[in-house]
């Protein structure tokens, strides 16, 4: 089952998802919502990053778009970020949100073989890398989703839905 994303948010597409899934199966549930923002392209492609480049577009299609409408853009003016928001619906009305994000800029070209999406033309913020060049552990240090999942893993310890 595929929950539609008709949220103008990655908040309102999560917590979406996250209901949605938890009415079918009434057990807490967790659901998530990803993507990047280009701060000169006014946040596109923001929560349509899966399909800027149309509905059904590959990931390759999606960063020759981005890099086709950065083209004449200096590199100085190419601030993006990626983010990560994650819902848990416990309960009825019960909602937990956790966001992960990550500073960086959008490359000239692709480098790299790891990852996917975007990987390959984000430059972390304080590396010359992209992701794509990172090692896993390096990745998942610094990575939007890490973030959010750590912050997740965080509040499940303290709470008392595991016990």
């Amino acid at each position: 089952m595929e929950v539609e994303e008709t949220g103008t948010t990655f908040q309102e597409n999560a917590m979406l998802k996250a209901t949605e899934y938890y009415s079918h199966s009434n057990i807490p549930t967790l659901a998530d919502d990803s993507g990047l923002i280009v701060n000169t392209l006014n946040g596109a492609p923001g929560i349509k990053s899966a399909r800027y480049a149309g509905n059904n577009a590959t990931d390759q299609e999606n960063r020759d778009k981005l890099l086709s409408k950065l083209a004449d853009t200096p590199t100085n003016m190419r601030k993006a970020m990626f983010v990560c928001v994650i819902a848990i619906i416990t309960k009825p009305n019960e909602i937990k949100v956790f966001q992960g994000t990550i500073q960086g800029s959008i490359a000239n070209k692709e480098t790299g073989e790891m990852g996917f999406g975007y990987d390959s033309i984000f430059i972390p913020e304080n590396d010359t890398r992209s992701m794509a060049q990172l090692t896993g552990p390096e990745k998942i240090k610094i990575s939007h989703r890490g973030i959010a999942l750590r912050k997740t893993s965080n509040w499940f310890k303290n709470s008392r839905i595991l016990n």
